[in-house]
């Protein structure tokens, strides 16, 4: 299907629950209605709300899925009903829900992928602690963990992100008047999730993300016009994972700092020994992987070859990467490029000493990307040249 027949998405971004998104959409729906346009509700949670359920009240309505699991029905989206109504717009509230077992698809952000692919536009609403790089740091705010979670690069590719924000006391005030939980949830949820500083630190994280995304449309449209200005150079961040279970918080950390950098790139970089004496996990590592890539970063192993003859490290390898001539006085270095990247095989060069050190780049160097460089004593850093 050519791009111009996808159709566009649009997410109402809120920090917690009962800020309106919801409320928001369905209002976006009659709108929608008196402009002409055809809107059908795929699926909204009304969450036993009275005036969001109100706002159901002229809008049509595509009856539910009912799918069996565990000996209880339950009900999700019909996705085939939408695609066979082939409304111009479809509401589709919970951008992040989890489908029971036995949906076509694991989750509803898939079955918006599929409604958008038929060119259908779709509305949605998502939480920002259901964002995939915030959901170590959304559990140790709240203290509860967010079992369901949306890639950030889903709700990034959407054409419309719009913050529907409120502060902590209003809606601290909107949960006591009863209009987000029943009456017998209010006291519990006052004292714990809904304290003002967890309101708080999470309407930052909402502000900070919206702003990052703000700013890629800007950078966007400065490559589309044709703008050039002085501008920073793009960060990279840079995560190294060892296999061991701090790798996810680092990636999600990296993932966030990457963002907050005008739309840095994210690299993943695990060290391997040709003996296979690593102590990694390999299951932890490919989980990581999948994280990481996720999250719209880049995965990159280095194996190190070991000298039989002396026992240290004689060179080192690089998955998919390719040889560049170094700066005269320079030692040879690779520049990663991820992998499936085009260019020669992965190649090796021997390291002369196995002493770490931090690169110090040439005044001058504004070359991008990770950089791996031998490690010649007294060849590639002042630190090197003192220690030889």
């Amino acid at each position: 299907m050519a791009e111009q027949d996808r159709g566009q998405l649009r997410i109402y971004l809120g920090a917690a629950a009962g800020a309106g998104k919801t409320f928001a959409m369905l209002g976006e729906g009659h709108r929608r209605i008196e402009r002409g346009a055809d809107v059908v509700v795929a699926f909204v949670e009304t969450h036993g709300r009275p005036q969001t359920a109100k706002l159901l009240d002229g809008l049509e309505i595509i009856p539910r899925a009912r799918i069996p699991y565990r000996g209880t029905t339950f009900e999700e989206m019909d996705l085939d009903a939408v695609l066979a109504r082939k409304p111009e717009i479809a509401l589709v509230d919970e951008f992040a829900h989890t489908n029971v077992p036995g949906s076509r698809h694991a989750k509803r952000w898939e079955d918006v992928e599929e409604l958008l692919a038929a060119g259908i536009e779709v509305i949605s609403t998502v939480n920002i602690q259901h964002l995939e790089s915030l959901n170590d740091v959304v559990e140790k705010i709240t203290g509860v963990p967010q079992r369901e979670t949306v890639p950030d690069a889903m709700v990034r590719a959407a054409d419309q992100v719009e913050l529907v924000d409120m502060t902590p006391e209003a809606l601290r005030r909107r949960m006591a008047h009863g209009n987000i939980y029943p009456p017998e949830k209010i006291d519990a949820a006052l004292t714990n999730y809904f304290r003002t500083g967890n309101l708080t630190a999470l309407r930052e994280l909402a502000l900070l993300w919206l702003a990052d995304k703000v700013d890629e449309g800007l950078q966007r449209y400065r490559a589309q016009h044709g703008i050039h200005g002085t501008w920073e150079a793009r960060e990279r961040v840079v995560v190294a994972l060892t296999g061991g279970p701090e790798g996810e918080q680092l990636i999600r950390r990296g993932a966030r700092i990457a963002a907050r950098s005008a739309g840095g790139d994210l690299l993943a970089v695990h060290v391997t020994r040709s003996d296979g004496l690593t102590g990694a996990d390999p299951a932890a590592l490919a989980d990581q992987r999948r994280l990481i890539e996720s999250l719209g970063g880049t995965y990159h192993q280095v194996t190190i070859t070991f000298n039989n003859a002396t026992g240290g490290p004689a060179s080192f390898r690089l998955g998919a990467s390719r040889p560049e001539a170094p700066p005269e006085g320079r030692p040879r270095r690779a520049i990663s490029r991820g992998a499936g990247a085009a260019g020669p095989a992965p190649f090796a060069w021997p390291i002369a000493s196995a002493r770490r050190h931090n690169w110090a780049r040439p005044s001058g160097n504004r070359r991008r990307g990770p950089i791996f460089h031998g490690i010649v004593p007294g060849s590639c850093c002042t630190a090197c040249a003192n220690a030889a």
